[in-house]
């Protein structure tokens, strides 16, 4: 148990986190040899098993799993659907008494997810302690609002004598829940509460190589005691995801990874006789902004951090920094000396900073970019690989571009930030937004127009001005609500804030007149 120790919220960078470390020094080695190497077995899941290696090392075996076939995901849905019968008629009282138990199951498992986060993605220590105290957060945070808005229940207008009109929100009936590698707790965690917390049964499919993170999930949704089908666990890649997000049971999607992906499903909801909700968040760009008018030293700090935190596999993540030409030396003698402090190793050391690239082929995306930048503009820092370190590492890089590319415009997904020097604001906030994306950004100004500029202007749903911990990341549970624009999302509202909830459910008026 963690409960007197730090916890983790990825802002607070100047805490002390020494006991911390000496408490994961033993929680690390203890989870590998407990649980490490196991070959699973899930109701869902009747398929052949796969060994799964980690990428901290090639060697390392996660475990065996098995993977959904067909009929276990038409199982799976029709399990969900006889719980939905159930569930969906679940009072507020009975979904907050769900929360607080499964609350609680999440804080006393939180070291087994962090610890399967740090292995199966590759964290860092204190990444993957955020991720878990995120989770747990979020049990705080949705059902405060579900409590505060009283369901989401509004008395509405009495519009003759004796009449009286309600409005209330429905859940649709069954979710398929598909998340991404990134964030396997936290990401997973939020859209399940979105799902269950608001009466929709779910059908939940991690990522193909985080499954025991899923597994371990599904574990504490069983210790919460959820009525039999309400939640259902499937495993697997591409195949089972879409054959789950097609199965004419689903009544909605919700979906956190790539815009290709996020779009399929899109294309295969509006082909059905009515349309259902699919709420997504597919990616995104991030730019940061440096003025003339910044703090150097703190700018640098927030863009590598930012850039390079998780190996830039943030959705979030800093990818390309537009400086005033002004400062562009400075700038980049800041960050190079900043980054050059960045401990890149094993994660399971309590001073890395960055660990492994997640996959062979983001490893081989990351080299066939910083070969590009070489050809086409200038490597400033990094982009070699570690030799002598198995798996996936290296160097984080920072490159220059004299211009557009798709360099500045694709999301990467990898540790390589653009530097593109502009002469001012204006013209950076141009290049800036004239991409699919619109997810977060950020700036370090420390002039007063210059912030209405960019708040007033950016295309993004999340901005941050002149932070230390995070260029264009560090959103947290009813601090900063997580919503994308443009390409990166649809919905209009975001996760971790106020109306996130309501997008799981549909309005139904009742107007009745007295007897």
């Amino acid at each position: 148990m963690t409960a007197d120790l730090p916890r983790v919220t990825y802002s607070n960078i100047g805490a002390d986190f020494g006991p911390l470390h000496d408490h994961l020094d033993r929680a690390i080695p203890a989870f590998a040899a407990d649980w490490l190497g196991r070959a699973w077995t899930s109701r869902f899941a009747t398929g052949p098993a796969r060994n799964v290696a980690s990428p901290i090392d090639p060697a390392l075996v996660l475990g065996a799993f098995p993977e959904s076939t067909p009929q276990d995901v038409r199982a799976a849905v029709a399990s969900a659907k006889a719980g939905a019968r159930v569930w969906n008629k679940s009072s507020l009282d009975d979904r907050l008494e769900f929360a607080a138990r499964w609350r609680a199951a999440l804080a006393e498992d939180k070291d087994l997810l962090a610890m399967a986060a740090l292995f199966e993605v590759g964290k860092s220590r204190l990444e993957a302690m955020g991720e878990a105290d995120e989770a747990v957060d979020m049990l705080d945070y949705y059902p405060g609002e579900l409590r505060a808005n009283q369901d989401y229940r509004r008395p509405m207008n009495q519009m003759v004598p004796g009449e009286s009109s309600l409005s209330v929100q429905r859940p649709y009936g069954v979710f398929a829940v598909i998340a991404p590698f990134n964030f396997p707790v936290a990401l997973s965690v939020g859209m399940l509460c979105g799902a269950l917390l608001t009466g929709n049964a779910v059908v939940y499919k991690p990522s193909p190589d985080c499954a025991l993170t899923g597994l371990l999930l599904a574990e504490t949704l069983r210790k919460a005691g959820l009525p039999e089908g309400v939640f259902n666990l499937v495993l697997g890649g591409a195949a089972v995801g879409e054959a789950l997000a097609t199965d004419e049971g689903i009544d909605g999607v919700v979906f956190t990874g790539s815009h290709k992906t996020g779009m399929a499903i899109f294309r295969h909801m509006a082909g059905r006789p009515w349309m259902r909700p699919v709420i997504a968040e597919m990616g995104g760009k991030n730019p940061a902004y440096v003025t003339r008018n910044a703090d150097i030293a703190r700018a640098a700090a927030g863009v590598a951090r930012s850039a390079f935190g998780l190996q830039g596999q943030k959705c979030s993540a800093c990818s390309v920094v537009y400086v005033d030409s002004a400062v562009r030396d400075q700038f980049v003698a800041a960050f190079k000396e900043f980054a050059g402090k960045l401990v890149v190793a094993d994660p399971r050391g309590r001073e890395v900073f960055m660990g492994p690239l997640y996959s062979d082929a983001t490893a081989r995306r990351f080299e066939a970019s910083v070969a590009q930048a070489r050809a086409e503009g200038k490597v400033l820092f990094g982009g070699d690989r570690i030799e002598e370190l198995a798996g996936n590492y290296y160097r984080p890089a920072l490159v220059e571009m004299d211009g557009p590319s798709n360099l500045t415009r694709d999301e990467l997904f990898m540790p390589f930030v653009v530097l593109r020097p502009v002469d001012g604001l204006e013209a950076a906030l141009a290049e800036g937004n004239a991409v699919s994306y619109g997810l977060s950004a950020g700036i370090y100004t420390n002039d007063e127009e210059e912030l209405r500029q960019f708040l007033e202007g950016a295309e993004a749903g999340v901005l941050y001005a002149n932070r230390a911990s995070g260029a264009t990341t560090g959103a947290w549970p009813g601090g900063q609500p997580f919503c994308g624009w443009k390409g990166t999302g649809v919905g209009g509202k975001g996760g971790l804030g106020t109306w996130y909830l309501p997008q799981f459910m549909h309005e139904q008026s009742h107007t009745i007149m007295a007897i």
